[in-house]
């Protein structure tokens, strides 16, 4: 009695499956027809699409292996001068930022009665004397005995290093440039008290000035006395200062695996001060002739190094030669400014293309527009603002 209903639901399954089949067909041959008419043309013709990007011929330049560095100035003598002894500044002869030469009186703390101690030793010492001369002379005629006159002499002994000792002590509160230089701002004002070692003011001969900087322990094989370096500092950064090494340090650092190197700048404008940063750069090998790219040229992969080389490859339907684009692997060198050495992968005359590779692959046509094309200075150099 029940497979009668059973019966009749078999009949709407089917359609319904029948349906379901015919939609799903007809929905995938869409798909297809679409892709066969309108997707499949239009990848293939942005993949024939030839592509604009500039390019290069690769040179052979003169290349010089260089190192850099960072450095601090230093003088080659600087102080901060103070006095010996405290007192009241009684005379200043201090102009902020002038040149001195060695033995300049800059500063005088009162003396109180120092001098007048000084004329009191000096008299002790000037009897001395006299006594002693006398007593040689008796002793001669035989009045005094040589107990005294041994004795004299070391008086007169005592009383000349008292005086030495107040002498001394004067000069102690003058202060003196102890060598030529320029004098940075005056710290100190007449009529104050200074204790002793209170800085007065500093003192540095700029002519010739020191940088001290630090190269990797591989470099010492590099490097050598009378060496040219030269520097720039963010104040003068489009006027680079040339110089020579002049010592390097006896000992690496140990914790840091690194040397100090210092190096001699002539600086007779007083541009360069000590404290300044400064970028310092080594000739530190023998020149050879390399080829050289843009450094916008490569294409830095985890794989390699490469560059595209344009070529020829046949004419187009109107005559015109049509370019495309192989990839080349290359062996890098050192950078300089805007240019990297390329030690293989491409020889000189090769056209190689210096912007656009993003949308490249092997035989990718190509178009070349070099009406803006990358920087290439070797000594590139910030615009003037």
């Amino acid at each position: 009695m029940m497979r009668a209903p059973a019966r009749a639901m078999i009949k709407p399954l089917v359609i319904l499956f029948l349906a379901v089949a015919v939609l799903t067909g007809g929905i995938y041959g869409w798909h297809v027809f679409v892709a066969k008419k309108f997707i499949e043309p239009m990848m293939k013709g942005m993949a024939s699409a030839a592509q604009t990007v500039s390019t290069t011929i690769a040179v052979a330049s003169s290349w010089q292996p260089r190192s850099q560095a960072l450095g601090t100035l230093r003088a080659v003598r600087g102080a901060d001068l103070a006095a010996q002894a405290s007192g009241v500044v009684d005379k200043i002869h201090i102009e902020s930022g002038t040149e001195v030469a060695a033995g300049t009186v800059l500063l005088a703390l009162k003396p109180n009665d120092d001098p007048a101690k000084l004329a009191q030793l000096q008299a002790q010492a000037e009897l001395a004397s006299i006594t002693l001369k006398r007593d040689q002379e008796q002793l001669e005629a035989q009045a005094v005995s040589q107990a005294t006159v041994d004795t004299d002499v070391s008086n007169l002994k005592a009383a000349r290093a008292q005086v030495a000792a107040q002498q001394a002590l004067i000069e102690e509160k003058v202060v003196r440039a102890p060598f030529a230089g320029r004098l940075g701002i005056r710290l100190v004002d007449e009529g104050q008290y200074l204790a002793a070692g209170t800085t007065v003011v500093t003192l540095q001969a700029l002519d010739p000035i020191f940088i001290d900087f630090y190269v990797p322990q591989q470099a010492l094989a590099r490097l050598k006395v009378k060496q040219a370096v030269s520097a720039t500092v963010d104040a003068y950064p489009d006027a680079p200062f040339s110089g020579n090494i002049v010592s390097v340090n006896s000992k690496v650092d140990a914790a840091s695996r690194n040397v100090q190197v210092r190096a001699s700048f002539a600086n007779a404008d007083r541009r360069l001060v000590p404290g300044m940063y400064a970028t310092v750069a080594i000739d530190d090998g023998d020149p050879s002739t390399l080829v050289t790219l843009p450094q916008s040229a490569i294409t830095h992969n985890p794989y390699g190094d490469t560059v595209y080389l344009v070529q020829k490859s046949g004419t187009d339907d109107k005559g015109k030669p049509k370019l495309t684009v192989v990839q080349r692997f290359v062996k890098l060198g050192d950078t300089r400014g805007d240019q990297i050495a390329v030690k293989s992968g491409i020889a000189v005359g090769d056209e190689v293309v210096t912007a656009g590779q993003m949308k490249l692959r092997n035989g990718s046509a190509v178009v070349i527009n070099n009406k803006i094309v990358p920087s290439n200075d070797s000594n590139p150099t910030p615009p003037n603002e």
